[in-house]
């Protein structure tokens, strides 16, 4: 049968990725002025290029430090210009097919881009006013002036109940900011998505180089709102920032189960010469799932994240991919980068005090009414096995169901023949 796996997804993003484009794998993005520099001035725009990477400002990955020094070694203290991102490398940012609508106002809905920068997420500070009923306030961080939000948050008596939300509302350009906070409470922090990630990007870098003592006259910009397009002939390169490796990446994105890195690394699976869109990158997916014996009716997977409830997989074919990737040291890039039980990632605080303590490496896999685990354990006879455990639509808790599966991989680590 298949189940929706949820991020179990990722083993298969991160496994097919590896073999496309080897562990070594970088990501470039360059940083080019576009005109002429005289006087310290660059009489032109400030343009970055993006290919995808997902790990600038983020978990394992650099900061834009790299560019900033190079626009200021260049001898540029004044853009004329605009901050330019461009994100043509890849299909433009949206959401994968039948991501859950009320998911994107939030970081495990933020969208893939060319260019993306701290995972594409940022926080919302909402505070009481200063009477009941009045409005409550709204303090963006301020790397994010251009974020459309609309307020409808409202204050509510003291000591009452404290709910507010973040919604990207289909068909809205704007993220609403919905809910009653009492009179008097702490401010609450909201995770949410920078919306569009390309001029997300450039307005970051625009303000580091203000911050830096650059003078950026232009503001920060997406190349698709530009007409015309500005004349690149002659532009400089002024630095190519270098991403950490595909193996380094899938730590973080398999530890914490980031979704926005589970889709960079989809895209990995695009053939040469072929414009890298999702639906391209799950062509090259299923031809190598194909060549590993996994059959094309065993699994129906759309995005790289598994935040589609239109994944589907039978865990024999997530068995096929843990046995194809299983390394008898437990050294390789795969392994390492599993969640061990009891120790770090999303099983940090799981299986503590058991056999499966340090043991165990597994993905898990959260979404309401399903949880999964899919990884690795040594018997207490020294037997190396892989299971996976997929749990649908099941009653009660979640709290109950990771018991459960949590119980099945303790016993793995128990069993002696």
């Amino acid at each position: 049968m298949l189940f929706v796996p949820a991020s179990l997804a990722k083993l298969v993003s991160v496994a097919t990725a590896a073999e496309a484009v080897g562990w070594d794998h970088r990501f470039d993005t360059t940083l080019s002025a576009v005109g002429p520099v005289a006087g310290g001035v660059l009489r032109g725009d400030l343009l970055v290029i993006g290919s995808g990477d997902p790990s600038i400002g983020g978990r394992g990955g650099g900061d834009l430090s790299g560019f900033v020094a190079a626009v200021k070694a260049a001898g540029i203290t004044r853009i004329d210009g605009r901050v330019i991102g461009d994100d043509d490398a890849l299909e433009e940012p949206r959401p994968q097919l039948a991501w859950a609508w009320d998911d994107l106002g939030y970081a495990a809905g933020a969208l893939f881009g060319a260019l993306n920068f701290g995972e594409n997420r940022t926080v919302v500070v909402v505070a009481p006013g200063v009477v009941d009923g009045a409005p409550a306030t709204l303090g963006f961080d301020p790397r994010a002036p251009s974020r459309p939000a609309v307020n409808r948050t409202m204050t509510g008596p003291a000591g009452s109940t404290r709910l507010v939300w973040a919604e990207q509302r289909p068909g809205d350009p704007f993220l609403t900011v919905a809910g009653s906070m009492p009179l008097g409470a702490q401010p609450a922090e909201l995770v949410i998505s920078v919306g569009n990630p390309t001029l997300w990007f450039a307005g970051v870098l625009r303000r580091q180089l203000i911050e830096a003592g650059v003078e950026v006259a232009g503001e920060a910009v997406d190349v698709d709102e530009i007409d015309p397009l500005p004349d690149r002939t002659g532009a400089t390169v002024l630095f190519t920032h270098r991403s950490p490796t595909l193996g380094e990446i899938a730590r973080p994105l398999l530890k914490e189960s980031i979704n926005l890195y589970g889709e960079a690394l989809l895209r990995l699976n695009v053939q040469t010469e072929t414009f890298p869109t999702n639906d391209a990158a799950l062509v090259g997916l299923r031809t190598r799932l194909l060549s590993w014996g996994i059959a094309d009716d065993s699994y129906q997977i759309v995005d790289g994240s598994g935040l589609s409830r239109r994944d589907a997989m039978s865990p024999e074919a997530l068995l096929k991919v843990l046995r194809r990737m299983y390394d008898p040291s437990g050294a390789s890039p795969f392994m390492t980068a599993l969640p061990l039980a009891g120790v770090d990632g999303s099983l940090e605080a799981r299986m503590k005090e058991t056999a499966a303590r340090g043991n165990v490496r597994a993905k898990t896999g959260t979404m309401s009414n399903i949880r999964s685990l899919a990884g690795y354990a040594t018997s207490r006879s020294g037997e190396r096995l892989a299971f996976v455990i997929v749990v649908n639509n099941f009653e009660g808790s979640g709290a109950d169901a990771n018991q459960a599966i949590d119980a099945i991989a303790v016993r793995l680590a128990e069993f002696a023949r």
